[in-house]
């Protein structure tokens, strides 16, 4: 009798910088993957665009290498899952299937005037009640909104009817449907300021205030379920789509942080620190965010989130920007070199500060630097630049839910660097803890998908498959890391508001 070929889940990680896919076995382990890079462009200081149609080629060629390098066919995936760079905001026709525009990314800060004239309004308190979320130009309600204002001919083609809105998980669903399905799930709805995450649907009322026909939106599914079918032109055969979350939400679940109060961090272009809040949304006093983070079987789960933009990127920056690294690979090496900073101090607030600041306005700076800094100073205030910012929203993260965080789960390019770690266990004086699968945002989207099929049973299967491969143990004296935080706070009060004129 032959035995029946192995079966895989295959999980679809579109990223701000590329597009991935990787198989997953029923351990949980990578045993295919294929990656390609996509192309960000600048048009002017503090936009950012991507070409959407590059990330639907670039995400169907790494899907069918992903399968092609390891000879697994079509009918040996069990299940799809898609998880994507959340807020990018894509609009496209839904005839033709172009996009009307490039896609305006998560970071773009074009619209940070339009959320000073809303909160000019008295419009925040309404925003944040009813979307968990801050107004800011990071979301994807006012990226639309620029679009439908901007774009010749774009609001009346929407209010007909011809136009669709969709996150990049969206956009994505519905080229794999081959135009038949326009979804989302509520994890990447509620990062739109268009979704009321108590009620878990669209909101006519912040629809109206800014402006947006309801016509354009998609469809709201559970996160796990059955979503769509990938049409057979793509891999060879229809494959269930039943997975979708925006990235981090993924990745807090692959990093099985499914009980209440467990927090992760994404060490990704940007860093991502989320906790699990259970069944009911938590109302952060220190600028947090509430989001939603999965919803299986009616049921939904809520995570606290702090946001940091400039993660990984900094390192991008070092390399593309200043050359002063040839790989990222090199930045531990060459940080590691010196005992520690010399005194330098990065704030990579490139574009603008996130959690726990929201400041749209402030800019990159570099403080501290003297006749005897070197570049390998330069790169580790880059590196401790990244720990500072994340322990600031663990900090507040800590405050809201009134109660220590007891350890960090970690996962991201980043993670993988020991000194830097190390470090951040240090700032946090608690143990950060590396798992053996780092990439937890496509096993999220795997799980999710997985457990809609049977191919995982539950829940409590994934929290047994989750494994450290490092735990990293606080070892900085109190008084050395008071100091430290005393002079990093220096240093970003002085890049803050540095954009705006006065």
């Amino acid at each position: 009798m032959t035995a029946s070929p192995e079966q895989f889940v295959l999980a679809l990680d579109q990223g701000t910088t590329s597009a991935r896919a990787i198989l997953f076995d029923r351990q949980g382990n990578i045993r295919g993957i294929a990656q390609q890079e996509i192309t960000q462009h600048y048009p002017q200081p503090g936009w950012v665009e991507h070409d959407a149609l590059e990330i639907w080629q670039a995400q169907l060629a790494v899907a069918r290498a992903a399968l092609r390098d390891k000879g697994v066919a079509a009918a040996q995936i069990a299940a799809v899952g898609i998880t994507n760079q959340r807020e990018t905001t894509v609009l496209w026709d839904r005839a033709s299937g172009q996009p009307v525009h490039r896609a305006i990314v998560w970071q773009d800060r074009r619209t940070a005037g339009l959320c000073d004239d809303l909160r000019a309004a008295g419009q925040a308190e309404r925003f944040r009640q009813r979307t968990g979320l801050v107004l800011d130009a990071y979301f994807s309600g006012t990226k639309l909104k620029w679009l439908l204002d901007h774009i010749p001919g774009v609001r009346a083609r929407a209010e007909r009817g011809e136009l669709a809105f969709g996150t990049i998980d969206t956009w994505l669903a519905w080229q794999l449907s081959g135009g038949r399905d326009h979804v989302t799930d509520p994890s990447n709805a509620s990062r739109t300021l268009l979704f009321d995450i108590h009620r878990r649907c669209w909101d006519d009322e912040l629809l109206a205030v800014l402006d947006i026909p309801a016509a354009l939106l998609p469809r709201i599914v559970d996160s796990s379920g059955p979503i769509s079918v990938l049409a057979a032109e793509w891999l060879g055969a229809e494959i269930p789509l039943t997975g979708i979350a925006g990235d981090q939400q993924a990745a807090t679940f692959g990093n099985a942080c499914l009980e209440h109060g467990m927090a992760k961090n994404t060490y990704g272009t940007g860093c991502f620190l989320l906790m699990n809040t259970g069944e009911q949304p938590m109302a952060s006093h220190h600028q947090l965010l509430t989001t939603v983070g999965w919803q299986r079987g009616g049921r939904t789960t809520y995570l606290l989130e702090g946001s940091v933009f400039m993660g990984g990127a900094t390192v991008q920056w070092l390399r593309d920007g200043l050359g002063l690294i040839a790989s990222a690979n090199e930045i531990e090496g060459l940080a590691a070199s010196v005992p520690d900073n010399g005194g330098v101090y990065l704030v990579p607030a490139h574009t603008g500060l996130g959690a726990p600041y929201w400041d749209p306005y402030a800019r990159g700076a570099i403080f501290g630097m003297s006749r005897g800094t070197t570049r390998a100073h330069l790169a580790r205030a880059a590196l401790e630049a990244i720990a500072f910012q994340s322990a600031e929203v663990l900090q507040a993260m800590a405050g809201d839910a009134g109660q220590p965080i007891s350890q960090l789960r970690v996962d991201g390019g980043a993670a993988k660097n020991d000194l830097l770690m190390q470090f951040q266990a240090d700032l946090l004086g608690v143990p950060v803890v590396r798992p053996q699968v780092t990439e937890t945002t496509a096993l999220g989207a795997a799980y999710l998908a997985g457990l809609a099929v049977g191919f995982w049973q539950d829940e409590a299967e994934l929290g047994a498959l989750w494994q450290a491969e490092r735990r990293f143990e606080p070892a900085m004296p109190e008084a050395r890391r008071a100091a430290s935080f005393a002079d990093w706070r220096r240093a970003v009060e002085r890049s803050r508001h540095w954009a705006r004129a006065e």
